[in-house]
């Protein structure tokens, strides 16, 4: 195991080397049988394209775990119908294949409910070994546009119904459904208009060709500071360190939005029957290279958060997604 220079960190807190330092403490606890591992390494499958933010939360994880630990696991991309690809194909995997899925809210809570004729439920058919991360979304305006906040657009959305309508990057995507989400809580209705990709999405947005989008925060966060888009609100429960001047939709002011919240929770999964000893070692791990400031800076770069739980945890997290997402679907229709 390689040692951890502190000093190599200049902007850690207290609090985060605490916990990797328990977590490295753990790991060392776990006897030696349970420690042992396949000499060619693991492999941690992202079910999209390289390049996205699942790719780059999974490639900085493996090299935390290569650093840390010593442990090798390659990085896979298995883009495709929607992540279900990729998702299905750690479904399938020996228990003892040490594979693993790089796992987010749309893949295991949203697929299982907005895919019709899956052979397979990602939400009871992987087994959860530790979550790390959360990221909300921007909601955004043209910057031409006269809508200056949520109560404002609360407003439009009620006097102008389907007239309104709003982007994402595709359906069945995170902003779509927070956009259903959006209108469900209000009652009121608006016109989703999807598109293949965030930067289509914006590009329109921004030209003001569409009125709103719930979009991933580097790319509109780009857009706002350029001065094409007006950022209205963040989707999460707490405002993003990087925009703190940004209310969240629930601070809005706006009755039936006090109890709004939308946002993806990353973790780390593995096929159902994986050893509990290697779920539990690997969990230690993983969390005590989330628990680091240079993996967290990484997270902020891509608009995320920490958050750090095991596999009860995530397992926990899992559900409560799972009903909450399963709840929009069936009221807005959305199928994919």
């Amino acid at each position: 195991m390689r040692s951890i220079d502190a000093n190599a960190f200049p902007h850690s807190s207290r609090r985060a080397w605490l916990q990797a330092a328990g977590a490295l403490a753990a790991v060392a606890a776990v006897p030696a049988w349970a420690q042992s591992r396949a000499k060619g390494g693991g492999r941690l499958v992202v079910p999209f394209a390289p390049g996205g933010g699942n790719d780059v939360f999974a490639r900085q994880m493996t090299h935390g775990l290569q650093e840390m630990f010593g442990y090798n696991m390659i990085v896979e991309n298995k883009a495709g119908a929607g992540g279900n690809l990729g998702t299905e194909m750690v479904v399938r995997a020996a228990p003892e294949s040490e594979t693993y899925l790089l796992g987010h809210t749309g893949t295991v809570s949203i697929n299982p409910e907005l895919y019709k004729g899956l052979k397979f439920n990602a939400a009871t058919d992987l087994q959860p070994v530790a979550m790390f991360a959360s990221s909300a979304l921007l909601l955004v305006v043209p910057e031409s546009s006269p809508i200056r906040s949520v109560a404002q657009l609360v407003q439009a959305l009620r006097s102008r119904g389907l007239q309104m309508n709003y982007a994402s990057s595709g359906a069945g995507t995170g902003g779509h459904l927070t956009g259903e989400m959006l209108t469900h809580m209000l009652g009121v209705k608006a016109t989703h208009v999807p598109y293949k990709g965030t930067a289509p999405s914006l590009t329109d947005v921004a030209g003001g060709l569409v009125d709103f989008s719930f979009s991933v925060i580097p790319a509109a966060q780009a857009l706002v500071k350029a001065g094409k888009l007006r950022a209205l609100a963040i989707s999460g429960a707490q405002r993003h360190a990087q925009l703190p001047d940004v209310p969240t939709v629930a601070e809005s002011g706006v009755p039936e939005l006090a109890q709004f919240e939308s946002s993806l929770t990353y973790g780390l999964l593995a096929p159902k029957g994986t050893p509990a000893a290697q779920v539990n070692k690997l969990a230690k791990e993983v969390l005590a290279v989330a628990a680091l400031p240079a993996f967290q800076s990484k997270l902020g770069v891509e608009g995320a958060v920490p958050l750090l739980g095991d596999a009860r945890a995530y397992a926990k997290k899992i559900q409560q997604e799972s009903a909450k997402w399963a709840a929009v679907i069936k009221a807005s229709g959305a199928s994919a």
